[in-house]
Protein backbone atom coordinates (compact mmCIF):
# COMPACT_ATOMS: atom_id res chain seq x y z
CA UNK A 1 0.00 0.00 0.00
CA UNK A 2 1.91 3.56 -1.50
CA UNK A 3 0.56 6.38 -3.00
CA UNK A 4 3.60 7.15 -4.71
CA UNK A 5 3.61 5.43 -7.84
CA UNK A 6 7.35 5.36 -8.32
CA UNK A 7 8.36 4.07 -4.74
CA UNK A 8 5.37 1.31 -4.93
CA UNK A 9 6.94 0.30 -8.16
CA UNK A 10 10.07 0.27 -6.96
CA UNK A 11 9.55 -1.67 -3.78
CA UNK A 12 7.84 -4.53 -6.16
CA UNK A 13 10.75 -4.66 -8.54
CA UNK A 14 12.72 -5.15 -4.78
CA UNK A 15 10.03 -7.63 -3.62
CA UNK A 16 10.45 -9.69 -6.80
CA UNK A 17 14.05 -9.54 -6.85
CA UNK A 18 13.43 -11.35 -3.03
CA UNK A 19 11.99 -13.82 -4.36
CA UNK A 20 8.77 -12.38 -3.12
CA UNK A 21 5.47 -12.90 -5.43
CA UNK A 22 3.17 -9.64 -5.57
CA UNK A 23 -0.18 -9.83 -4.96
CA UNK A 24 -1.27 -6.38 -5.66
CA UNK A 25 -0.72 -2.81 -5.04
CA UNK A 26 -3.42 0.15 -3.79
CA UNK A 27 -2.79 3.54 -3.34
CA UNK A 28 -6.10 4.87 -1.70
CA UNK A 29 -7.51 3.80 1.55
CA UNK A 30 -11.02 2.66 0.16
CA UNK A 31 -9.22 0.09 -2.22
CA UNK A 32 -6.98 -0.74 0.62
CA UNK A 33 -9.66 -2.02 2.52
CA UNK A 34 -11.31 -3.93 0.27
CA UNK A 35 -7.94 -5.82 -1.14
CA UNK A 36 -7.04 -6.62 2.52
CA UNK A 37 -10.02 -7.84 3.50
CA UNK A 38 -11.01 -10.15 0.13
CA UNK A 39 -7.69 -10.67 -1.17
CA UNK A 40 -5.86 -13.88 -0.46
CA UNK A 41 -2.48 -12.62 0.82
CA UNK A 42 0.54 -13.63 3.26
CA UNK A 43 1.94 -10.30 3.79
CA UNK A 44 1.36 -6.37 3.46
CA UNK A 45 3.18 -3.68 3.46
CA UNK A 46 1.72 -0.51 4.33
CA UNK A 47 2.28 3.18 4.07
CA UNK A 48 1.25 5.09 7.24
CA UNK A 49 0.34 8.00 5.04
CA UNK A 50 -1.44 7.79 1.57
CA UNK A 51 -2.26 11.21 0.75
CA UNK A 52 -2.81 12.49 3.92
CA UNK A 53 -5.13 9.35 5.00
CA UNK A 54 -3.65 6.90 7.84
CA UNK A 55 -3.45 3.28 6.78
CA UNK A 56 -4.56 2.23 10.80
CA UNK A 57 -8.13 1.19 9.25
CA UNK A 58 -6.65 -1.47 7.00
CA UNK A 59 -4.21 -2.45 9.70
CA UNK A 60 -7.29 -3.65 11.56
CA UNK A 61 -8.90 -5.55 9.01
CA UNK A 62 -5.28 -7.66 8.62
CA UNK A 63 -4.94 -8.20 12.30
CA UNK A 64 -8.45 -9.42 12.20
CA UNK A 65 -7.59 -11.87 9.34
CA UNK A 66 -3.74 -12.70 11.16
CA UNK A 67 -1.90 -11.54 8.12
CA UNK A 68 1.05 -10.36 9.44
CA UNK A 69 2.48 -6.60 8.16
CA UNK A 70 4.86 -3.64 8.79
CA UNK A 71 4.57 -0.41 8.20
CA UNK A 72 6.80 2.20 6.20
CA UNK A 73 6.87 5.99 6.95
CA UNK A 74 8.78 8.56 6.13
CA UNK A 75 8.27 9.43 9.79
CA UNK A 76 9.27 6.62 11.18
CA UNK A 77 7.77 5.16 13.95
CA UNK A 78 6.72 8.13 15.13
CA UNK A 79 3.84 8.46 13.01
CA UNK A 80 2.56 4.92 14.68
CA UNK A 81 -0.47 4.92 17.37
CA UNK A 82 -0.20 2.87 20.24
CA UNK A 83 -2.53 0.17 19.25
CA UNK A 84 0.29 -0.91 16.65
CA UNK A 85 3.27 0.26 18.41
CA UNK A 86 4.28 -3.66 18.63
CA UNK A 87 4.37 -3.60 14.84
CA UNK A 88 7.52 -3.86 12.75
CA UNK A 89 8.08 0.53 11.16
CA UNK A 90 10.61 1.17 8.65
CA UNK A 91 11.33 4.65 8.13
CA UNK A 92 11.41 6.20 4.43
CA UNK A 93 13.94 6.19 2.40
CA UNK A 94 15.31 2.39 3.19
CA UNK A 95 18.24 0.02 1.63
CA UNK A 96 16.17 -3.31 0.13
CA UNK A 97 18.69 -5.26 3.36
CA UNK A 98 16.59 -2.97 5.81
CA UNK A 99 13.17 -4.35 4.29
CA UNK A 100 14.34 -7.89 4.25
CA UNK A 101 14.78 -7.78 7.66
CA UNK A 102 12.22 -5.75 8.39
CA UNK A 103 9.86 -8.30 6.35
CA UNK A 104 11.97 -11.34 8.56
CA UNK A 105 10.75 -9.89 12.25
CA UNK A 106 7.27 -8.91 11.19
CA UNK A 107 6.88 -12.46 10.72
CA UNK A 108 8.47 -14.06 13.64
CA UNK A 109 6.71 -11.43 15.81
CA UNK A 110 3.39 -12.35 14.34
CA UNK A 111 4.17 -16.17 14.86
CA UNK A 112 4.79 -15.56 18.75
Amino acid sequence: MEDEFLIALHLADVLVEMGHRIAGTVDNLDEAIVFARDEQIDFAILDINLAGTQSFPVAEVLTQRGIPFLFVSGYGSDGVVDTYRHITTLAKPYAPQELERAIAASFATSSR
